[in-house]
């Protein structure tokens, strides 16, 4: 049995401890098993924490439900995730509600250089799929990782598309993985495993409840770097996606309709709001992310023994040094600096010409 797997599902199990407050305490504790053996004394003196969730930890008694996961984790041969795990997805780490462990199967690399999402209407129009189709048809030489939700519609399209182009493609599920939803996506579930991936928070017996969608939308917002609104209505899902997605500040692009089609009302809203950037086509995402090749002269290296960094660049080109290249997000999470302190020192860092700004707010050292 492994223990420490045995302890973060527990960790998710705990009444009272969402997970806000479970990062806070493996951030503190450095793993599970350290927070259910900490003192009660130390866990309500935590920030958050209290005496009534310091309660739930020490009285918690529901290991047989981790035993019995992880049998079911091993029988499927299911990747686990713990939030501090190297190929846990990185761009979640800096989303502050993010899951402390997720559930995966397939072969994508959740940390590829390039991620989109593309979210949309489950019922969509002919001309949203015709959008979402040359869309991805555009991309297929960029060597994008696609996401998405696996619900009807835009999605399905999505998934499909990217499957026919041969680019990899995860669908982020609101239940857990002993089940598809719907269920005339299994076997385009079957490809996914093959040639992408499906990913979830929710335990195995996990029902696509309401509520669950809204939660899976999160991850399909906080792991990409561009978040895509094919076509929405006002009160759509995806305006969610889209919003949770500006929160995040991840780069978001809707693709405009009529103003007579209420397909198109929540792209509309969206960009009229300045909510999204207006997309037309795939160059025009390549150009917006700046994914597209444009030639230029290497900058000069800069020879360390001369510069006189401050404390904050001197932490990020430390961190740097053990990195080929490292993530904005968990650039964020590594240093413990503010987003603001962390953009400040990596624009002089460029402006030195010391670190390298990568597609998909990649850093790296010159």
């Amino acid at each position: 049995m492994n223990k420490d797997l045995l302890y973060q599902i527990a960790l998710t199990l705990v009444p009272n401890i969402g997970n806000v407050h479970a990062k806070s305490l493996v951030t503190i504790f450095e793993s599970a098993e350290a927070v259910f053996k900490s003192k009660k004394k130390d866990l309500e003196n935590i920030e958050g924490i209290g005496a009534v969730r310091a309660k739930s930890i020490k009285e918690f008694d529901n290991f047989l439900s981790s035993e019995e996961e992880i049998q079911f984790i091993e029988r499927y041969k299911i990747t686990p995730l713990f939030i501090n795990d190297e190929v846990y997805p990185k761009r979640l780490l800096n989303c502050y509600d993010s899951p402390i462990l997720l559930f995966y199967r397939g072969n994508a690399d959740l940390n590829h250089s390039k991620i989109i999402s593309i979210v949309g209407t489950r019922t969509n129009s002919d001309y949203g799929k015709t959008v979402c189709e040359k869309l991805i048809e555009d991309l297929s030489n960029e060597n994008v990782l696609v996401i998405s939700g696996l619900a009807f519609g835009v999605d399905t399209i999505a998934h499909k598309a990217a499957l026919k182009h041969k680019l990899q493609t995860v669908g982020v599920l609101a239940h857990g993985l002993d089940r598809i939803y719907p269920a005339q996506n299994k076997a385009l579930a079957k490809q996914m495993v093959e040639h992408g991936g499906l990913l979830t928070e929710f335990l195995s017996n996990t029902d696509p409840g309401k509520q669950n969608f809204p939660k899976r939308n999160r991850i399909v917002a906080g792991m990409s770097d561009a978040v895509i609104v094919i076509e929405t209505s006002k009160k759509g899902g995806s305006l969610i996606t889209a919003e949770l997605g500006n929160s995040y500040n991840k780069d978001v692009f809707a693709i405009p309709g009529r103003t007579t089609d209420s397909k198109s009302e929540g792209c509309n809203y969206l960009i009229k709001n300045n909510k999204a950037a207006l997309i037309t086509c795939a160059d025009d995402l390549l150009e917006n992310m700046g994914w597209k090749e444009h030639s230029k002269s290497s900058p000069k290296k800069q020879r360390e023994l001369f510069i006189e960094l401050s404390e904050d660049e001197r932490i990020i080109v430390d961190l740097l040094r053990q990195h080929e290249q490292i993530h904005i997000d968990e650039l964020y999470f590594k240093t413990g600096l503010s987003s603001s302190a962390s953009a400040a020192a990596l624009l002089s860092l460029e402006m030195q010409g010391i670190v390298n700004v990568l597609p998909g707010k990649l850093y790296k050292l010159v």
